[in-house]
């Protein structure tokens, strides 16, 4: 991936523990790197196919002085934000805070932060078999769309399944979106699952009757154990209805772990 490069932009802003520091703001220096593909703008000569440096450097600049911070990490955070959500053609950004005038009393160059965010591929299910069935799949959606740090690209054609595990219950409407997300997966399900509460999700019954269930299906192709969010999802290469949802939308994706594409996956599945 093609790279571009800002180093040492000089700011001088208020942020810092101490009362001095907001009163009377110190220099920052912060440096940033892009990765992105800059083929097209370097064969075409248009500076919209790359990030325009000149008016990055302003940009930051103007959010890093937006508000006051205690932490140079927060801010750091903030600018990253800034950049993924700003500027698509970004794939990932490392982003330096140099503090060369920190109070600590003692000789030195500098003390800085570094912060490395990237945009990840990610797979949500959902699904829904209580009440208006449609109209909570179009609240989680729009819950989803306005969650900070994650974005739709694209979404499955719904449809109705009969229910898998616990059987004694109304039929469900599912789907599945494709989404881009600089969350790391463990935050991404707690807030999927912010959201569950919110569309009123009650878990009584394992596999049983609910307003709606959103899981994380896969993240890029991340092998995870943590109980919290294994990924990938460890039954859906069993559920047909998932399977018909993933080869619509991201047919060639492949398993992590059993090495198949989806379209390949639903196809075992049909001929059992």
């Amino acid at each position: 991936m093609d790279k571009l490069y800002i180093k040492d932009l000089e700011v001088f802003a208020y942020h810092g523990v101490f009362p001095e520091e907001k009163k009377l703001g110190q220099k920052f220096l912060i440096s940033v790197t892009l990765s992105l593909d800059m083929r097209e703008a370097a064969i075409t000569g248009d500076l919209s196919k790359s990030v325009h440096y000149g008016d990055l450097c302003q940009a930051l600049e103007t959010e890093f002085k937006k508000a006051s911070y205690d932490l140079i990490e927060t801010a750091g955070e903030m600018l990253v934000i800034y950049i993924l959500n700003h500027y698509p053609m970004v794939s990932q950004v490392s982003l330096m805070i140099k503090k060369p005038w920190a109070p600590i009393l003692k000789s030195l160059d500098t003390v800085a932060i570094e912060i490395n965010r990237e945009w990840h591929e990610v797979f949500i299910g959902l699904g829904t078999n209580m009440g208006d069935r449609s109209q909570n799949l179009e609240a989680a959606i729009e819950a989803i769309k306005n969650t900070e740090g994650l974005q739709i690209l694209t979404q499955s054609t719904i449809i109705e399944t009969e229910p898998w595990g616990y059987t004694d219950q109304a039929p469900f409407l599912n789907g599945v979106v494709k989404a881009k997300t600089f969350l790391p997966p463990r935050e991404l399900m707690t807030l999927l699952l912010e959201i569950e509460l919110d569309l009123k999700r009650e878990r009584t019954i394992h596999w049983g009757p609910r307003t709606i269930d959103l899981d994380v299906l896969f993240y890029d192709q991340l092998i995870s154990n943590d109980p919290h969010v294994l990924l990938p999802h460890p039954r859906i290469h069993e559920r047909a209805f998932v399977m018909e949802s993933m080869a619509e939308i991201a047919p060639y994706f492949v398993h992590p772990v059993f090495n198949k594409r989806m379209i390949d996956i639903l196809a075992e599945l049909k001929k059992s």
